[in-house]
C-alpha cells in the first residue's frame, strides 16, 4: 500500500508565555490518503491553526514528525521545507492574502512561475482554474474590485495552481453566502478527487463537513475521529 500523502506522527507543539508552557498539541496522529478529504471541526482555541501550520511545514513540531509524500521532514533545512511547500502543498488561508496590485489571473500565475512554469503556460492554467470557479468575467480584476467571495475563489484557484499533492484549508468558504459556498465547495471537492489530492479542511460548517470522507476534532491536544 502506498504511503499516505500526509502523515503527522505523535506531533507535539507547545508555546511559552513567560514562565507558563501552554501545550496545544499533545501527540497528534493523523494520516490522509490520496484523494481523501478530512474535515477538521473544532472550537476556536483548540489548536486548528497550529495543526494546519505544522502540516504545511510553516512551523516545526517540538516532538514527532510530519511526513509529506512519505518523506520525513524533521531533518530538512528551511530551503528543503520551502521546496516541499512550493511543490507539494497548496494553502487556502482564512484571510485570502491575495496581492492587491495584481489581477486575479496574475495572482494564480505567480506561484506557477515561481515553480518554474513559463508565463504563457501559467496563464492558460490560471484562466482555466478561474473559469472553473465562475470567475471568467473577473480575470483582470484586482482584489479590491472583487467581492469577499470572489477573492476566496481566487485564493482556492491559487492553491490548486501547482497541482499539489496536499491541500490545507482554513474555512475556505467562510466568506461566501450559502448558495455560492455550496457551488464553490462542490467544485473544490470534484477537483480534489479528480486529481487525487489529500485535503485537510478546517470548517465550522457542519453541512460541508458532512460531505467530506472523514471528520476529526481536537480534544485535549489530540485528534479524535467524529462519527
Amino acid at each position: 500500500m502506498a504511503d499516505p500523502k500526509l502523515r503527522l506522527a505523535n506531533v507535539v507543539r507547545a508555546y511559552r508565555s513567560g514562565d507558563v508552557r501552554l501545550e496545544v498539541l499533545r501527540g497528534v496522529d493523523l494520516s490522509i490518503e490520496a484523494g481523501e478529504t478530512v474535515a477538521l471541526v473544532a472550537p476556536s482555541g483548540a489548536g486548528k491553526s497550529t495543526l494546519l501550520h505544522l502540516a504545511g511545514l510553516l512551523e516545526r513540531p517540538d516532538a514527532g514528525d510530519v511526513y509529506v509524500l512519505g518523506r520525513t521532514t524533521s531533518a530538512m533545512n528551511d530551503s528543503e521545507r520551502s521546496a516541499v511547500r512550493r511543490d507539494a502543498i497548496g494553502f487556502v488561508y482564512q484571510f485570502h492574502h491575495l496581492l492587491r496590485e495584481f489581477s486575479a489571473v496574475e495572482n494564480v500565475v505567480l506561484p506557477q512561475m515561481i515553480a518554474g512554469k513559463s508565463r504563457s503556460e501559467a496563464e492558460v492554467r490560471a484562466e482555466a482554474l478561474l473559469r472553473g470557479f465562475g470567475l471568467g468575467h473577473r480575470l483582470e480584476h484586482t482584489p479590491p474590485r472583487l467581492s469577499g467571495g470572489e477573492q476566496q475563489r481566487v485564493a482556492i484557484a491559487r492553491a490548486l495552481a501547482n497541482s499539489p499533492a496536499v491541500l490545507l484549508a482554513d474555512e475556505p468558504t467562510g466568506n461566501l453566502d450559502v448558495a455560492t459556498a455550496d457551488a464553490v465547495f462542490g467544485q473544490l471537492m470534484q477537483t480534489l478527487r479528480e486529481r487525487s489530492v489529500a485535503a485537510l479542511i478546517a470548517t465550522h460548517n457542519p453541512d460541508l463537513a458532512a460531505r467530506m470522507d472523514r471528520r476529526v476534532t481536537l480534544r485535549e491536544g489530540r485528534v479524535e475521529v467524529l462519527p
